[in-house]
């Protein structure tokens, strides 16, 4: 929860504990995007989404999302390079009728000829989606330096272009090549099925059988790649890439072809390295880079998808997050880690290093808990695939045996002689060298040699004294005992053990999920944190850099499975902890040692205050973000966008902070949760612990922060504003209708409302209007008032944003008539799928302690409220229901409605002056005249810098580029409001109560 906002359409306060839990079902096709045709990239994935619009059996296109909807449960895919998955889960009681359904997509599904151009209108508006997303231009960028006809130098995610335009041109038929690629690719024995339900295992093997034994099998064999070895054995490959991102960052990335190591997974090499190259703590890469302010982050390993781990390959990637002096230092930065590379060669395998990462594993898959059925079976079935039978749970969790070879085999082919680097920066596009651009994605790149005098100097590398091995890990836990509950009766709620005008603290012994599990969390209440703009700055500064100061000391606790996040309110600092209980306390210390003794140099304060003003710059770009940042800015009485913050870290200083954080803990009202296998008396110790490390006074009452909202007007108002990536053509619509202050009553007619509406919303908007890929409504909670919204993310070459507020404005009109159409058994039903979601038991500790800091943080107390919404769910009357709905849209007359709209680019990434690649080009370009790269390489990049005029200030946008930009309304009539001042708008306006009776 973040500025006071729940969204009901994620949390549903739906677990309570009883008997009930969703069934799901998950099927793995052993096939995906490496199979793709040639001359039609993507289809793979548009099949993926076309076998679900109906089947023979169950013709409607929207007949298995309806079901599953309506009776509480969700439903999804993805297409993978060897694998396509499909999943779903639903209230047992439908389980058999949703596994029959769902079979049919695989045994007859209809694929009608005339939904093809809607689907790949669909499979487009994904595509355009993710257009801003560096990983996938990262990818994209990567596959396309594989060798000629590798199906790793694909293009997986399919587009207008290449399951249309394209092969028109060509020729192709895409419906005939569809109906084909299904036959041939869809068949029952390249499929894995996994279910989960509290039927009998007699029972489930009996419908299996009945519902999918009719799925076709095409006798044909798999098909196989494996004999494509070594997709990345090209020129282009060990090149150095320099590459301009979507985001503000400076990031080096460094990555190995290694062959397929799927026949290794008991030994689990690429975890092992990961471990060791990745590691934060002392003697490690981050360590030494930190010591001299070079780099924030390090990611080491490989993510196990099937882009880098597949039949064909494996890779191991580096990924260093660099400050602005770790990018003039890039030499430096490789040179330390080929020097750790080379430490980990000379000291060879350890034995007990990977022992440590074994136990750790161990301990893990030992005491884990349930996780949803629904991504249980989905892991599940991708695992039948891969493993043998007796495996299948374990395979891809636990180190089964300490291999020397192979390990030793894996370091010796990460070499800096034979890895890919490419360095991301934004910096690039002002120096105008990347003249170059990616075909799909249209990244800006260039791309060169290294240079002599940087591969010379590798090939006899001296590690530096700094780098050494990890210490053994003290953080392990080794007593898992539960503990004997000190406080007796045991409740099923939490109870204050403690509450005084310094602190309030609840507790709750766990006696449910009964491992050696706890969780600890604190909410250090601070007054006057959200007053300026530059009070919340130097919060953000404060949190972030004491991460960093964590960071190397804590990271054997995180390693170990003992987790720690902050969480910034306007209200205060929050700290969570998690993990198993026998060295949490441990943990707990450390942290609050650290606020208490805060401090930062001069040096690392400017290093945080750029990497937060280029997060800042982030946020800003990122349109979903915007529409959010805006609508919160309009709604809430005090609320400072990121816009705002932007604008005034430039002045904020050393002393600044260091003042900020001695007044934060000069006056605090301390609110604690312990839950889990701890006792009373230890959780008591951890809050003793806390006040007496930060000496805190007495926060007093009338002192206590107030979070309040803003009563809209009874009309239409409109913001528009434009996005802040010129390239970017994603326009993002958030209509939000504001239903007044809540209770628990309320709050159930609207969440039961944005249930019923879910389906219809994603039916109307997204498969039939083609609005956008992403569709959505959802019921919001914020600081006690009530609304629901529905939001659509679309792309400004296709529908202005007026078109989209009116698209939605009739979709409720529909809306309103399916509910007057709603017969008194449909709504039985419907709430009874609602009231089935919120009897579901808890999976896991986590999600239990979530319901109950929930209400400790809104300080509610209600903490048993799951079993007051199913009472007043099941006194809720259709009357009641639909009028809950007529009183708050327009078409009733007495709407709050606020309509907020980031309106994306018309101008296309096409029409910018750097040229892209040819179709089947390699990302090398040749100067004919000179022989030469078109990417000149330079040895350091700040020769690069000055030898341009435009870059005298290499920081990150100035605050000017991301201010608001309010854009004229010609469109909206004058009795609706227009929002172009929003200061102006809120003067006035009624403020709704602080009521905690919700």
């Amino acid at each position: 929860m973040e500025d006071g906002e729940e969204n009901e359409e994620n949390k549903n306060c739906k677990k309570t504990p009883a008997s009930e839990k969703l069934a799901a079902a998950a099927l793995c096709i052993g096939t995906g995007s490496f199979s793709d045709p040639p001359d039609v990239p993507g289809l793979a994935h548009f099949l993926e989404h076309m076998v679900f619009m109906g089947s023979e059996k169950y013709p409607d296109e929207n007949a298995f999302d309806a079901f599953i909807k309506k009776h509480g449960g969700n439903s999804n895919a993805f297409t993978d390079c060897e694998r396509t998955i499909f999943y779903f889960d639903v209230q047992k009681k439908y389980f058999r009728n949703a596994l029959d359904i769902f079979a049919q997509f695989f045994i007859s599904p209809l694929m009608k000829k005339d939904a093809v151009d809607r689907e790949i209108k669909a499979v487009d508006s994904e595509y355009e989606m993710n257009l801003p997303s560096d990983t996938a231009r990262k990818q994209q960028l990567l596959g396309n330096m594989a060798k000629d006809g590798h199906p790793m130098g694909k293009f997986f995610w399919g587009n207008v272009q290449s399951l249309k335009t394209t092969p028109e041109e060509l020729g192709v038929d895409t419906y005939g090549r569809l109906r084909e690629f299904h036959k041939r690719m869809y068949s029952a024995h390249y499929m894995t099925l996994a279910v989960q339900s509290k039927e009998t295992l007699d029972d489930l093997e009996e419908w299996i059988t009945e519902i999918f034994s009719d799925v076709p099998n095409n006798t044909q064999q798999r098909p196989d790649f494996t004999n494509l070895k070594e997709p990345f054995d090209t020129e282009e490959f060990y090149k150095l890439y320099k590459v301009v991102p979507v985001k503000n960052m400076d990031q080096l990335e460094i990555t190995w072809s290694l062959p397929c190591l799927q026949q290794h997974y008991k030994v689990k090499p690429l975890p092992y390295l990961g471990w060791l190259l990745g590691h934060e703590g002392k003697g490690s890469i981050l360590s030494y880079l930190k010591k001299r302010l070079w780099a924030m982050s390090i990611n080491s390993g490989n993510d196990e998808s099937g882009f880098e781990y597949n039949t064909t390959w494996s890779s191991f990637v580096i990924t260093v997050c660099l400050t602005d002096e770790g990018f003039l230092h890039i030499y430096e930065v490789l040179t330390a880690v080929f020097e750790y590379i080379e430490m980990l060669r000379r000291v060879g395998p350890q034995e007990r290093v990977y022992k440590e990462i074994q136990t750790i594993a161990s301990n893990e898959f030992r005491w884990q808990e349930q996780s949803e059925p629904v991504d249980y079976v989905e892991n599940l079935c991708e695992s039948m695939q891969l493993y043998p039978p007796e495996e299948y749970l374990t395979g891809d969790r636990l180190l089964f045996e300490y291999d020397e070879n192979v390990i030793s085999d894996c370091l010796s082919r990460i070499r800096p002689s034979n890895c890919s680097i490419m360095i991301l920066s934004k910096k690039y596009k002002d120096m105008e060298i990347c003249n170059l651009k990616e075909k799909w994605f249209q990244s800006p790149y260039c791309v060169s040699d290294l240079d002599d005098s940087w591969t010379k100097s590798w090939e006899n590398l001296e590690p530096s004294a700094e780098f050494h091995i990890p210490e053994e890990n003290v953080y392990i836990a080794t007593d898992f005992n539960l503990k004997e509950p000190d406080l007796h009766p045991l409740l099923k709620f939490p109870v204050a053990i403690l509450d005084s005008s310094q602190s309030r603290l609840w507790y709750k012994k766990d006696d449910k999920f009964l491992v050696p599990k706890a969780y600890i969390a604190f909410h250090l209440i601070a007054p006057a944190i959200n007053v300026t703009p530059e009070r919340m700055v130097m919060f953000d500064l404060f949190a972030c850099t004491l991460a960093q100061n964590l960071s190397e000391v804590t990271y054997a606790a995180d390693v170990a499975q003992l987790s720690y996040s902050f969480q910034l309110l306007e209200t205060g600092l929050v700290i969570n902890l998690r993990g198993f209980n026998h060295k949490l306390p441990n943990l707990f210390h450390t942290i609050v040692d650290h606020i208490a003794d805060f401090t930062v140099s001069e040096d690392l304060f400017l290093t945080m205050k750029q990497q937060i003003t280029k997060s800042y710059y982030n946020k800003c770009i990122d349109p979903t973000d915007l529409v959010r940042d805006v609508r919160l800015s309009i709604i809430n009485q005090v609320y400072w966008r990121t816009t705002d913050k932007r604008a005034c870290i430039g002045h904020i200083t050393r002393d600044m902070l260091m003042h900020f954080v001695h007044e934060f803990k000069k006056k605090l009202f301390v609110e604690g949760l312990v839950h889990g296998n701890i006792t009373a008396r230890e959780a008591l110790l951890l809050e003793e612990y806390l006040c007496s490390k930060l000496k805190c006074s007495v926060l007093p009452k009338n002192q206590h922060p107030q979070k309040r909202v803003l009563q809209l007007p009874e009309s239409q108002s409109y913001c528009r504003v434009k996005g802040f990536n010129p390239e970017d053509i994603n326009s993002v619509v958030t209509n939000y209708y504001q239903c007044g202050a809540a209770n628990i009553r309320r709050a159930c007619l609207n969440e039961l409302l944005m249930m019923k509406m879910e389906e219809p919303c994603f039916d109307i908007l997204r498969t039939r209007e083609q609005l956008g890929y992403s569709v959505f409504c959802t019921s919001q909670k914020n600081n006690n008032t009530l609304a629901m919204s529905v939001t659509v993310c679309t792309q400004a070459t296709k529908f202005s944003v007026s078109q989209v507020d009116e698209h939605i404005e009739k979709f409720l009109v529909e809306f309103e008539d399916i509910l007057d159409r709603m017969t008194q058994q449909e709504f039985e039903t419907h709430v009874n799928a609602l009231v089935t979601l919120k009897r579901c038991e808890d999976s896991h500790m986590g999600e239990e302690v979530h319901r109950h800091w929930t209400q400790i943080e809104l300080q509610t107390y209600i903490f048993d409220r799951l079993e007051k919404e199913i009472l007043e769910l099941e006194n809720l009357t259709l009357v009641e229901f639909r009028e809950w709905f007529h009183q708050h849209v327009p078409s009733g007359g007495r709407a709050r409605k606020l309509s907020v709209q980031v309106v994306g680019s018309t101008i296309t990434s096409e029409t910018s002056e750097v040229k892209p690649d040819d179709c089947d080009s390699k990302p090398m370009e040749i100067d004919p005249a000179s022989g030469q790269n078109a990417c000149l390489f330079t040895l350091d990049p700040l020769v690069e810098l000055q030898r341009n005029s435009r870059t005298e200030q290499i920081n990150c946008q100035s605050s000017s580029e991301t201010d608001l930009q309010f854009l004229p309304m010609p469109d909206i009539d004058d009795q609706k409001t227009k929002i172009a001042n929003i200061p102006v708008f809120k003067e006035g306006l009624m403020v709704y109560p602080a009521s905690k009776n919700s």
